[in-house]
């Protein structure tokens, strides 16, 4: 049974989070059986020994890479020793924590929030997109974006709201701005929670977005297979 590390960085608010779960049981749900998790508290400095995992999910968080924290600065130098040693697979908070360890750089983008369901069009088909698409929808919830990524990265996948909405390096690491573990039920109890902050008309639209069919089982399957190849490997 592959063994996977989940680096949880942050956590729904309390009352989402007694309705849907954690972000590792978001994980947990999206994969499915036959593997084996350990999560590890991010925000209180463990760090899981890549060897030992096949691959290592690093979660969503409200923090801003950028920030001044100490767990932060950990999480990055965990991330530039655990390349290579490990399959890693980085979501929002995630996939901007391992562009920024890795070369690149994230900022809050004067775009905005980015909430709803967001369509990403994939522009390198990888190996472990399996069944290939052409685009996939998934729920997104962020402010941060990646402004210029890793010179040794790749763009898997991008929109016009998000260009580096997803990315990759070798074969052992990707990276995606959406969340595909995301149910759009929670989505939706997250994006209305916040309509104070994300403006009324915003809201309403990023609502009516996530009534409309997603492709979660989709990208489940891809990061099973991308799982999959690092085990094989």
């Amino acid at each position: 049974m592959t063994r996977i590390a989940i680096l949880e960085t942050g956590a729904p608010p309390p009352a989402l989070a007694a309705r849907h779960g954690d972000y590792p049981a978001m994980f947990r749900a999206l994969l499915g059986d036959g593997y084996a998790f350990e999560v590890f508290d991010a925000q209180a400095g463990e760090w899981p020994d890549p060897a030992a995992f096949g691959a290592a999910i690093i979660t969503g968080s409200s923090t801003g890479v950028y920030e001044d924290h100490p767990w932060i600065a950990g999480l990055l130098d965990w991330i530039r020793a655990a390349k290579g040693r490990t399959g890693l697979i980085g979501v929002c908070f995630g996939h901007q924590a391992m562009a920024q360890a890795l070369g690149g750089r994230v900022e809050k983008s004067d775009r905005g929030w980015g909430v709803g369901l967001h369509r990403y069009d994939v522009v390198s088909a990888e190996p472990w997109m399996t069944p290939p698409a052409a685009a996939v929808a998934i729920p997104a919830s962020h402010q941060d974006q990646v402004v210029d990524r890793p010179a040794d990265a790749r763009v898997i996948l991008t929109s016009d709201f998000t260009p580096f909405a997803g990315l990759a390096w070798g074969d052992d690491a990707i990276t995606l701005q959406g969340h595909p573990e995301f149910t759009r039920a929670y989505a939706a109890d997250l994006t209305g929670g916040r309509r104070e902050r994300i403006g009324a008309a915003i809201t309403d639209r990023a609502l009516d977005s996530l009534t409309r069919p997603d492709d979660r089982q989709l990208v489940g399957d891809w990061l099973r297979a991308f799982i999959a190849s690092r085990a094989s490997g």
